[in-house]
């Protein structure tokens, strides 16, 4: 016996005993011309074996896990030209060889995965993802976490991307509902959902989507058909101004645990801060939001005792779909979360898979003293804030935080974005500041500790960008997406990756699809918006946005710098010239020289036309 590690493909044909039954001697004939023709030598042209066969399925090991997928692409490619339907999974781990055959978990979880897909998909294991080309993330998807048949863990599961063969979590809706005895028509442009034991209206489908997007359009003619919730902040009910930061931490964290579902769309948190207090008519809260759904809460804390009430509103109507109180000890309080967020995601979409639920119920912290510093911290400092003494107040909290849990990786993300904030914001020296590279070890420490966490790879993308590490920005921001879709600030993060790298179609349409998650957004969703627009050549889009900006902010520096940009790039020298004057007066420490360290544009030859179009403007060359 000899146990190594290896890439394992395990596939099974669909529908073959049927194909079988209806006529033994010709399905048999096309089995073995497919295997002869395509199967074997694909698998050994890319450097694999065929292990086993069993009838319509095999086993084939392969020495990496790029020439698996090479492999596997190639050979569901040449079987949509056939007559059957294959489905393949692939996974790398540890695996027994003895005597020609393989055995271990390394098999049966290709074997599982195997047994997830649909026909003609290729399902792989997170292993496979980590162990793929750096330049290979576009090419899978993350599907969620899954059950899998006798493992004990959830599996985490993404789909290979197949050039002309889109896939959409939407696929089985059809089947969903045809389970609830409902019909599914398809010339009919909306599709009544019948949700289980509630009165909610119809939910309109209008289109498929794709579960991570490779680009978000914000054309409302297409517009998203997911059912759209904000979850809006929870009233403290302790009678202490003191302990509001606890209901809003509690909020926050149902809006991040619904966010992990992909076929909902969540509205982003400051967005509902923003509206709150605004009316008690949750109609034209919902209206202004553009939701479909509300969730209104309260909480009270008093000692170790904690009472969370919780309503889910229909906004069309102003029905009360579902109401619940939970009276716990505030230890339990991630039970609570993990309560709400499962019972509010049943109520909206009934169709939305158990695993994907449960994967939000994940504890981040056994620690609530740890989890009490870190709600305090992000209510001190959010990504964007300008306040130095606000940064050092959260970097102490989390540093708190940490000392009672080491492990807690959202307080390490979180110390992460305080260092690398601090860099950005002090103007020179960032390739090589020590906080710099501080706040990247702190931020990649934190993904070890939990490969989901979102933020981890935002702060990583954001410090990347830092050190002129475009592409590994890029990639950071793109796994960001693919673990929060619903993350207004990671789909930001992207759209800034993007514009370095020089993607800047796509980064127009990711700006606008985070603005849409936070109708609400501070001005600086509008600079990176209308940075987007300019960098694609579209000046007077991005003329729009910026003065949308700074009517709201005249002197917000972002705004006023892409202003000056767009006016001496389109001749309007002496108003370039004025604009520029407002920014040194708003913002002393800008100079050239400060903007050929922080390479806005990355290494595109749109960064030099920046900089002539703000020596035009007489931006001063140094502070």
């Amino acid at each position: 016996m000899e146990r190594k590690l290896a890439a394992i493909m395990a596939a099974d044909i669909v529908g073959y005993s049927l194909l079988m039954a209806e006529n033994e001697a010709s399905t048999y004939a096309k089995l073995r011309a497919v295997f002869d023709e395509l199967i074997n030598p694909t698998t050994a042209r890319h450097g694999g074996r065929i292990v086993k066969t069993a009838g319509d399925g095999f086993l084939a090991m392969f020495p990496s896990v790029n020439e698996a997928v090479d492999a596997a692409l190639a050979i569901q490619e040449g079987f949509d030209k056939g007559p059957f339907e294959l489905r393949i999974g692939i996974n790398l781990g540890d695996v027994i060889e003895d005597d020609g055959d393989v055995y271990g978990d390394g098999v049966n979880v290709a074997a599982r995965l195997e047994a997830m897909c649909d026909p003609g998909q290729i399902f792989v294991s997170s292993a496979v993802v980590m162990a793929a080309d750096r330049n290979s993330a576009d090419r899978f998807v993350r599907i969620g976490r899954r059950r899998a048949k006798n493992i004990p863990e959830l599996l985490n599961v993404y789909r290979v991307r197949r050039a002309g063969s889109p896939w959409s979590p939407w696929r089985h809706v059809p089947q969903v509902l045809r389970s609830t005895a409902a019909r599914w028509s398809y010339g009919v442009a909306a599709i009544a959902l019948i949700l289980i034991g509630t009165q909610i209206q119809p939910l309109p489908l209008a289109a498929m989507v794709s579960r991570i997007p490779g680009v978000l359009s914000m054309d409302q003619s297409r517009a998203d058909p997911r059912p759209s919730v904000a979850v809006m902040p929870f009233a403290a009910m302790s009678g202490s101004g003191e302990q509001s930061y606890f209901a809003d931490g509690l909020a926050e964290d149902v809006t991040t645990a619904l966010a992990r579902n992909s076929e909902l769309q969540v509205i982003a948190r400051d967005s509902t801060y923003a509206v709150h207090g605004q009316g008690t008519d949750v109609r034209k809260l919902g209206a202004k939001l553009g939701v479909d759904y509300v969730v209104e809460g309260s909480a009270r804390r008093e000692g170790d005792q904690l009472r969370v009430s919780a309503q889910l509103v229909d906004v069309k109507t102003g029905a009360h779909l579902w109401s619940r109180s939970f009276d716990r000890q505030v230890a339990d309080v991630f039970t609570v979360q993990s309560e709400l967020t499962t019972e509010i995601v049943a109520q909206i979409a009934p169709y939305i898979g158990r695993s994907e639920a449960a994967a939000a119920a994940e504890r981040p912290t056994d620690n609530l003293q740890a989890y009490d510093l870190v709600l305090q911290a992000r209510n001190r400092y959010r990504h964007g804030g300008d306040d130095p003494q606000d940064i050092l107040e959260a970097r102490g909290l989390y540093q708190r935080a940490l000392e009672m849990d080491p492990s807690y990786a959202a307080a390490r993300a979180g110390l992460a974005l305080t260092f690398i904030a601090s860099v950005a914001q002090s103007g020179d020296g960032r390739e090589n500041a020590p906080e710099l590279h501080l706040g990247l070890s702190e931020a990649r420490q934190a993904v070890r500790l939990d490969p989901n966490l979102g933020l981890g790879y935002q702060v990583i993308s954001f410090g990347l960008a830092l050190q002129g590490d475009y592409s590994g920005g890029l990639q950071a921001a793109r796994r960001a997406v693919e673990l929060n879709p619903n993350d207004p600030d990671s789909m930001m993060a992207l759209a800034k990756a993007q514009v370095r790298f020089g993607q800047y179609d796509d980064a127009v349409a990711n700006a606008e699809r985070a603005r849409r998650l936070h109708p609400m957004a501070p001005e600086y969703y509008a600079y990176v918006h209308g940075q987007a627009l300019y960098a694609a050549d579209r000046r007077d889009e991005a003329s729009a946005v910026i003065e949308e900006c700074l009517i709201r902010a005249p002197r917000d520096a972002n705004c006023l710098l892409i202003q000056a940009a767009l006016q001496s790039g389109g001749g309007e020298v002496e108003a370039a010239q004025q604009t520029m004057a407002r920014l040194v007066e708003a913002h002393p420490a800008f100079s050239l020289e400060a903007e050929r360290a922080y390479r806005r544009f990355g290494d595109r030859p749109l960064m030099e036309e920046f900089l002539q179009d703000l020596a035009k403007a007489k931006a001063p060359e140094s502070a």
